[in-house]
């Protein structure tokens, strides 16, 4: 049998006669009714370089939710709540919506607002970013700030006082609406529960209004009675540990109470992480895995690398929730020296 020559110049000699191929599927190739209905559905990812760094015997994985639209895991409240709203036949036209955040909830409700054509108007501590003033600004919302010498207790105080001024003014309020933890309950756990395919060990959640840990503990406990939940809180107000409230800089988490969202008993164990450790370890996670993180992730995933080093925790898989995007931080000491 003669072998077979290529040729050197094929195109000269032959015709592709060969029909176009037809494209794959995209990855994001649907086309949406309205940016509302990109919430949700955040991938999990491992961190091999962190954990090796911090020579972590347990798969940890962070839950990404800096991917949701406008960057952070509040995207899914802001929508739950107002939907709920609605549900009860409590917004009309000319409803003014008043409520008190740290800035991520704000952000989720004034892209929900936005979308859907509601007032807005928020109490924030000034001691938040600019960048979510201006992000709230932009997105339509009026904003009020209140001292941050009070933390989020003023920001609430103050939302209560405009709820009362205000004719036709309803306030979400996160800290009590249990549509909070109850989108947790049916997305974000039901999320982990089918992309771990029931295999997760530990879940880790910084603690603001608690609506995460609590949604998401309460469907994995069923399931599974042996799911770890451990909390994260700032080291200089450890409430959820028995401690004081007082100022700190991990935004997002500790809000100087506890508030109605957060069933306590979904509750393992709490970690308490200081300023510093929150802000060094969002760093790292930047410049080792590539994973531009809020400050809030970097006290998640310092809390992570702590579990992930004990005995009793080789071979499991940790879950860790990374609320929001570094992007959103970009005036505060995470970006010192930059």
């Amino acid at each position: 049998m003669a072998d077979h020559q290529a040729d050197p110049n094929p195109s000269a000699n032959t015709q592709d006669t060969t029909a176009p191929a037809t494209p794959g599927p995209r990855p994001h190739g649907r086309i949406y009714d309205s940016v509302l209905d990109t919430i949700g559905a955040t991938p999990l990812v491992r961190l091999p370089r962190l954990s090796e760094r911090y020579q972590v015997g347990a798969e940890v994985l962070g839950k990404c939710e800096f991917h949701n639209p406008l960057s952070s895991v509040k995207d899914r409240i802001g929508r739950a709540m107002i939907e709920a709203l609605e549900a009860e036949g409590r917004l009309e036209s000319d409803t003014v919506l008043v409520e008190p955040t740290s800035g991520n909830t704000g952000i989720a409700l004034a892209f929900v607002c936005a979308a859907k054509g509601y007032r807005l108007i928020l109490t924030m501590p000034e001691t938040m970013s600019v960048e979510r003033r201006k992000m709230l600004r932009l997105l339509g919302a009026e904003l009020v700030l209140t001292d941050g010498s009070k933390g989020m207790r003023g920001a609430v105080q103050r939302a209560e006082q405009l709820l009362e001024e205000l004719p036709k003014a309803v306030m979400p309020q996160q800290f009590r609406n249990p549509a909070n933890p109850e989108v947790h309950r049916r997305t974000t756990a039901e999320e982990i529960w089918t992309d771990t395919g029931g295999a997760v060990d530990a879940v880790i959640s910084g603690v603001g209004t608690g609506g995460t840990l609590t949604g998401i503990g309460s469907v994995l406990k069923q399931r599974n009675p042996d799911v770890q939940m451990i909390a994260v809180e700032p080291e200089d107000s450890p409430i959820l540990s028995g401690g004081t409230p007082g100022p700190h800089k991990i935004q997002g988490i500790g809000a100087g109470f506890v508030p109605e969202t957060l069933d306590r008993e979904m509750i393992d164990e709490v970690i308490r992480i200081g300023n510093d450790t929150a802000f060094a370890m969002a760093r790292e996670a930047a410049s080792c895995e590539g994973l531009a993180v809020g400050i809030s992730s970097g006290a998640a995933l310092a809390a992570a690398m702590e579990i992930g080093q004990r005995e009793a925790m080789k071979g499991k898989r940790v879950v860790t929730i990374l609320p929001s995007a570094a992007e959103r931080y970009l005036s505060t000491p995470l970006f010192e020296g930059m």
